[in-house]
């Protein structure tokens, strides 16, 4: 009988196993990555596009050409499209991201035929029907309307304007933007992203040649003449670091404060990802520990390191109490201190590393992960070795090391520090 008085035993993680992407290519040279695993007869495809072209004058363009991709084609209304994929008990939605843009189909094999023209159908001939646009652009300003009354959301916006200035990852959508759109931008945008020179196409899942080859006769063809500029981002944080955004009659303080930082290319990335768990990166992190279970001041606090194609950024947050706003800043001051003189302690440094690799094993549960750890990677322009380099610093970075980064990378009067509420 399992004695539940005793604890299970203590195992290190060794081996964490990837499934490494294979490389094929369709007669127009879009590239197809393929992540092969998985018993049940089901894919996902994933067609992935740069955000182009993006411009302050008309900042929404790539928002909204993405996410009304399947309000209707030529031949098919946007309930259409939705009833064909229904039918075969497929999925499909479009994503949105600052860098790029993706459309993803999940799809039985057996259904691929009948559920991967209606893809491309989408891809190729998205029309932005009038009624559906203005329906959009009410849906949400109404959205945005309930967003701004949100302290949190307010701060998200000011720290983000705060360090990356009028690029597309510093700005933050006004109503008069969702005004500025219509149908004819929409459909020239829609061309100058969604085309064969600006896609890569990733399927994982149970993978047989027969899908590569409908891929390749449907997509095989696909030509396009159009030019297009990939967005850059050349930004210059604010020079002032201290943002407060007044609500009067708040019974609680939005708290964001962070500064640019590096991104996954950059060597030092693992470490930080170390050192940031420690702070604030996980339920037992030194933040949660003082402000929440010591201080009481929230129900949650925490940190990360954010890596975007072209810049990084680090941040803490956390909504509390108005009364106790000041003190919240001097107790993460004081942690983020801790770390720069102070050795952390070899237990606390075995219990995060073994989180951080569980968290690593833990996220590679099935094939459609496995493909979500390649596009870390590729979108980057790094290899497999990211992971292996990953996971030995895991395994082998010291205190020491560590103290030396932190005070490398956090000079805490050199945050940024956004506060929306009351002080």
């Amino acid at each position: 009988m399992l004695d539940r008085t005793t604890a299970p035993q203590f195992k290190n993680i060794e081996d964490i196993n990837f499934i490494q992407a294979s490389k094929h290519q369709l007669a127009n040279e879009i590239p197809v990555f393929i992540i092969n695993a998985g018993e049940q007869e089901l894919v996902r495809i994933e067609f992935i596009f740069k955000n182009v072209n993006w411009d302050i004058q008309k900042p929404l363009l790539s928002l909204a050409a993405n996410t009304m991709l399947n309000d209707g084609t030529s031949n098919l209304s946007g309930a259409e499209i939705a009833n064909k994929i229904d039918y075969y008990g497929a999925f499909f939605q479009t994503e949105f991201g600052l860098d790029r843009s993706a459309v993803v189909l999940y799809s039985l094999n057996k259904h691929l035929s009948n559920t991967l023209p209606i893809i491309k159908e989408v891809l190729t001939d998205s029309v932005y029907p009038e009624k559906e646009v203005n329906t959009f652009i009410n849906n949400q300003k109404q959205k945005l309307k309930v967003s701004l009354e949100k302290n949190d959301f307010l701060a998200r916006r000011q720290f983000s304007k705060a360090i990356f200035g009028d690029t597309i990852y510093g700005f933050s959508s006004n109503l008069e933007d969702y005004d500025a759109l219509n149908q004819a931008d929409l459909r020239v945008h829609f061309e100058q992203i969604y085309h064969p020179a600006n896609c890569t196409i990733l399927v994982s899942g149970k993978v047989n040649d027969d899908i590569l080859t409908l891929l390749d006769s449907l997509f095989g063809d696909w030509k396009s003449e159009i030019t297009f500029k990939p967005n850059t981002v050349e930004f210059k944080a604010a020079d002032e670091k201290y943002h407060y955004i007044e609500k009067a009659q708040a019974l609680q303080s939005a708290i964001r404060i962070g500064i640019p930082s590096i991104n996954r290319k950059h060597k030092d990335f693992p470490a930080l990802q170390v050192l940031n768990t420690v702070l604030g990166g996980y339920f037992g992190s030194r933040l949660m520990a003082n402000i929440r279970e010591d201080k009481g001041y929230t129900y949650g606090i925490g940190s990360a390191n954010v890596s975007l194609e072209q810049a990084g950024y680090f941040f803490i947050a956390s909504e509390v109490g108005t009364d106790v706003c000041a003190d919240t800043l001097v107790q993460i001051e004081k942690e983020i201190n801790i770390l720069k003189t102070e050795l952390i302690g070899e237990e606390e440094l075995a219990l995060v590393k073994n989180y951080l690799l569980g968290s690593l094993l833990g996220s590679l549960e099935n094939a459609f992960s496995h493909a979500d750890k390649f596009k870390n990677i590729y979108f980057f322009n790094q290899d497999y070795t990211y992971y292996t380099n990953y996971i030995n610093t895991i395994k082998t970075i010291n205190a020491s090391q560590l103290l030396e980064l932190a005070n490398k990378y956090w000079d805490f009067d050199q945050f940024y520090k956004v506060i929306v509420g009351k002080v």
